[in-house]
């Protein structure tokens, strides 16, 4: 594939900013989603504007220090979907034995790269157990999601499930339609056309009110907590999950563009998402990951040049110390993210039944066991009403409970030890 700026070409700076706004504008919605969902599950604890505020600063430090030290490839970084399963399962634990369990897990998963043995837990994920990772991602951020599209009062619960519902449709058919960069962005036209629409039919919006233009994110450092047992484990399952999809966005990026010294630059790569978890765990928000649609961007645009993603960094850095732009780009309906929550976990689906087509990890009916099986046991875990969840010991609920972990543990004993004598699809 032919690129008019390579790898390591620096555009002239008219096209730069464009290419940065390009990029820019991909990673907002991500941050903006997963960012306000996290503060609402936190509560009184986290004010959602201050919250917002560190993770957009997060991000940008995370991706300038990929760019110029990491991998060195033009790769979207943004929060981790996956650790969205740990937040969910240990919010009873409180805010600080979860902002310790993100700086353990990315402190682990940075000595795991920098020492090599990355490579060897590397081959307990195949084929098979990726896929099934792919899937449970989406299918256990089901009852989030259904709460999202359901939306709080005084808008009534059927009202707001039924404009989420027809907004999906009308994402999925715009995806259908849509061509180039146009259909890169969709997210965020999603974000604006759909809140425009949502507030047109419900009357609701007001404007962010006693924000500054500029300000220092309030309460940088948050309280830390040592994490039990139980859910140490289930934020380090997550992390393995994260390691993975850290690793195939790398990977596919270098394939697409050739890069050398692959080796090198996953083990830079991981390494840094890695050490902006420790920082996110810090700063009490979040972790990041390196983002896996970045092949199609860069296919779109013509520019596979990592400098493109420079000017999109430092605006992420600015909209950290704007309060008030992030009050006004953040007023986006629960329904409205809720329907792009739905866009974004249906082509992760897509992705891991890709996935199953590409290595024919489902060539035969035991292999449709390995990945069923724990689907469905993820699912069922994860729709468990509160009071049976509360009827487990507290030390053990972080993992029983938690339908991501369940199927995670599932699919790894029915992969390498209740098949283990298979042969193995690679």
């Amino acid at each position: 594939m032919h690129f008019k700026y390579g790898l390591d070409d620096r555009p002239v700076w008219g096209e730069l900013l464009l290419f940065g706004l390009q990029w820019l504008a991909i990673s907002i919605p991500s941050i903006i989603i997963i960012g306000k969902v996290v503060a609402v599950l936190q509560g009184g604890s986290a004010d959602p504007i201050v919250y917002l505020q560190k993770l957009f600063l997060v991000i940008g430090l995370v991706l300038l220090v990929q760019i110029f030290w990491g991998h060195q490839l033009p790769l979207v970084v943004g929060p981790a979907t996956v650790l969205l399963i740990g937040i969910i399962s240990s919010l009873e634990r409180g805010s600080a034995v979860i902002n310790a369990s993100i700086i353990i897990g990315g402190g682990i998963l940075a000595l795991l790269a920098v020492s090599g043995l990355f490579k060897r837990l590397i081959k307990l994920f195949t084929p098979r157990v990726i896929t099934v990772i792919l899937m449970l991602i989406a299918f256990t951020l089901a009852p989030t999601i259904l709460n999202l599209m359901v939306g709080t009062a005084p808008v009534s619960g059927s009202a707001n499930f039924s404009f989420a519902i027809l907004l999906t449709l009308a994402i999925f058919i715009a995806n259908g339609l849509l061509k180039g960069i146009w259909k890169s962005t969709l997210a965020i036209w999603s974000m604006l056309v759909g809140s425009l629409v949502y507030y047109w039919f419900f009357p609701l919006y007001t404007a962010p009110q006693n924000l500054a233009g500029l300000a220092l994110p309030g309460n940088l450092l948050p309280a830390l907590a040592l994490p039990d047992l139980g859910v140490l484990v289930a934020f380090l399952i997550c992390f393995l999950a994260l390691a993975i999809n850290d690793l195939g966005s790398i990977q596919s990026v270098g394939t697409l563009l050739k890069a050398g010294q692959m080796e090198k630059r996953i083990t830079k790569g991981v390494t840094v998402t890695g050490a902006g978890n420790v920082l996110a765990g810090f700063f009490g928000v979040i972790g990041p990951v390196n983002f896996s649609m970045s092949p199609g961007v860069i296919a779109a645009t013509g520019c596979a040049s990592r400098y493109a993603l420079v000017p999109a960094a430092i605006g992420l850095l600015f909209l950290a110390f704007s309060p008030l732009t992030i009050g006004f780009i953040s007023s986006v309906p629960s329904p409205v993210i809720g329907a792009i929550m739905v866009y974004i976990m249906t082509a992760q689906i897509a992705a891991a039944l890709l996935l199953v087509l590409e290595s024919r990890a489902a060539s035969a009916f035991d292999d449709g066991l390995i990945i069923g099986l724990p689907l469905m046991l993820g699912t069922i875990v994860a729709f468990l009403p509160p009071d049976i969840m509360a009827q487990f010991p507290a030390g053990l609920r972080p993992i029983i409970t938690n339908g991501f972990v369940v199927g995670v543990l599932a699919v790894l004993i029915l992969e390498h030890l209740v098949y283990r004598t298979r042969p193995q699809n690679t």
